[in-house]
Protein backbone atom coordinates (compact mmCIF):
# COMPACT_ATOMS: atom_id res chain seq x y z
CA UNK A 1 0.00 0.00 0.00
CA UNK A 2 2.96 2.35 0.34
CA UNK A 3 2.93 2.65 -3.46
CA UNK A 4 -0.60 4.02 -3.60
CA UNK A 5 0.08 7.69 -2.65
CA UNK A 6 2.67 8.15 -5.42
CA UNK A 7 0.38 6.44 -7.93
CA UNK A 8 -2.49 8.73 -6.94
CA UNK A 9 -0.35 11.86 -7.24
CA UNK A 10 0.82 10.73 -10.67
CA UNK A 11 -2.75 9.91 -11.77
CA UNK A 12 -3.98 13.35 -10.71
CA UNK A 13 -1.13 14.95 -12.65
CA UNK A 14 -1.98 12.92 -15.76
CA UNK A 15 -5.58 14.13 -15.43
CA UNK A 16 -4.35 17.73 -15.09
CA UNK A 17 -2.25 17.21 -18.23
CA UNK A 18 -5.35 16.05 -20.12
CA UNK A 19 -7.62 18.86 -18.89
CA UNK A 20 -5.08 21.63 -19.56
CA UNK A 21 -4.12 20.16 -22.92
CA UNK A 22 -7.73 20.02 -24.11
CA UNK A 23 -8.45 23.52 -22.86
CA UNK A 24 -5.34 24.92 -24.54
CA UNK A 25 -6.60 23.61 -27.88
CA UNK A 26 -10.09 25.03 -27.48
CA UNK A 27 -11.59 21.61 -26.83
CA UNK A 28 -14.07 20.89 -24.08
CA UNK A 29 -11.99 20.27 -20.95
CA UNK A 30 -14.75 17.99 -19.65
CA UNK A 31 -13.79 15.52 -22.38
CA UNK A 32 -10.55 14.87 -20.52
CA UNK A 33 -11.28 11.16 -19.95
CA UNK A 34 -10.97 10.58 -23.71
CA UNK A 35 -7.49 12.08 -23.64
CA UNK A 36 -6.41 10.71 -20.26
CA UNK A 37 -7.41 7.04 -20.33
CA UNK A 38 -4.51 5.71 -22.45
CA UNK A 39 -1.99 7.52 -20.26
CA UNK A 40 -3.65 6.35 -17.05
CA UNK A 41 -3.50 2.72 -18.15
CA UNK A 42 0.13 3.15 -19.20
CA UNK A 43 0.84 4.84 -15.86
CA UNK A 44 -0.45 1.76 -14.00
CA UNK A 45 1.83 -0.42 -16.13
CA UNK A 46 4.73 1.96 -15.49
CA UNK A 47 4.27 1.75 -11.73
CA UNK A 48 4.03 -2.05 -11.92
CA UNK A 49 7.26 -2.23 -13.91
CA UNK A 50 9.00 0.19 -11.55
CA UNK A 51 7.99 -2.04 -8.65
CA UNK A 52 9.63 -5.00 -10.37
CA UNK A 53 12.96 -3.27 -11.10
CA UNK A 54 15.56 -4.32 -8.51
CA UNK A 55 16.63 -0.80 -7.59
CA UNK A 56 17.53 0.37 -4.15
CA UNK A 57 16.11 2.14 -2.35
CA UNK A 58 12.70 1.06 -3.62
CA UNK A 59 10.65 4.19 -3.09
CA UNK A 60 7.82 5.21 -5.40
CA UNK A 61 8.57 8.88 -4.73
CA UNK A 62 12.17 8.54 -5.93
CA UNK A 63 13.24 10.09 -9.25
CA UNK A 64 14.31 6.65 -10.54
CA UNK A 65 10.84 5.24 -10.00
CA UNK A 66 9.38 8.38 -11.57
CA UNK A 67 11.59 8.04 -14.65
CA UNK A 68 10.32 4.53 -15.28
CA UNK A 69 6.71 5.61 -14.74
CA UNK A 70 7.22 8.61 -17.04
CA UNK A 71 8.79 6.71 -19.94
CA UNK A 72 6.20 3.93 -19.82
CA UNK A 73 3.35 6.43 -19.45
CA UNK A 74 4.36 8.38 -22.54
CA UNK A 75 5.28 5.39 -24.72
CA UNK A 76 2.36 3.25 -23.61
CA UNK A 77 -0.11 6.12 -23.78
CA UNK A 78 0.91 6.96 -27.34
CA UNK A 79 0.77 3.31 -28.36
CA UNK A 80 -2.72 2.90 -26.90
CA UNK A 81 -3.87 6.06 -28.67
CA UNK A 82 -2.64 4.78 -32.02
CA UNK A 83 -3.99 1.22 -31.72
CA UNK A 84 -7.42 2.57 -30.75
CA UNK A 85 -7.58 4.81 -33.80
CA UNK A 86 -6.55 8.12 -32.27
CA UNK A 87 -3.60 10.21 -33.42
CA UNK A 88 -0.10 10.69 -32.06
CA UNK A 89 1.38 13.50 -34.12
CA UNK A 90 5.00 14.45 -33.51
CA UNK A 91 4.24 17.79 -31.79
CA UNK A 92 1.85 16.03 -29.40
CA UNK A 93 4.46 13.39 -28.62
CA UNK A 94 7.07 16.06 -27.89
CA UNK A 95 4.73 18.14 -25.71
CA UNK A 96 3.39 15.11 -23.84
CA UNK A 97 6.90 13.84 -23.21
CA UNK A 98 8.09 17.18 -21.84
CA UNK A 99 4.99 18.02 -19.81
CA UNK A 100 4.54 14.56 -18.32
CA UNK A 101 8.26 14.46 -17.56
CA UNK A 102 8.05 17.79 -15.74
CA UNK A 103 4.98 16.65 -13.82
CA UNK A 104 5.93 13.08 -12.94
CA UNK A 105 9.56 13.89 -12.15
CA UNK A 106 9.06 17.43 -10.86
CA UNK A 107 7.18 16.53 -7.69
CA UNK A 108 9.67 13.76 -6.97
CA UNK A 109 12.65 16.10 -7.24
CA UNK A 110 10.82 18.63 -5.04
CA UNK A 111 10.19 15.90 -2.45
CA UNK A 112 13.84 14.88 -2.63
CA UNK A 113 14.99 18.47 -2.03
CA UNK A 114 12.56 18.89 0.87
CA UNK A 115 13.75 15.67 2.48
CA UNK A 116 17.38 16.74 2.10
CA UNK A 117 16.67 20.24 3.39
CA UNK A 118 14.97 18.87 6.48
CA UNK A 119 17.93 16.63 7.17
CA UNK A 120 17.83 13.31 8.97
CA UNK A 121 14.95 12.73 11.31
CA UNK A 122 15.77 12.22 14.94
CA UNK A 123 13.97 9.74 17.07
CA UNK A 124 13.60 10.25 20.78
Amino acid sequence: MRYLPALLVDAVLVLVFAVVGRASHGEDPMGFPVTAWPFLIALLVGHALAALVPMRPRRPWSPGWGAIAWIVTVAGGMLLRVVTGDTAETPFIVVATLVLGALLLGWRFAALLIRRYRGPRRTA
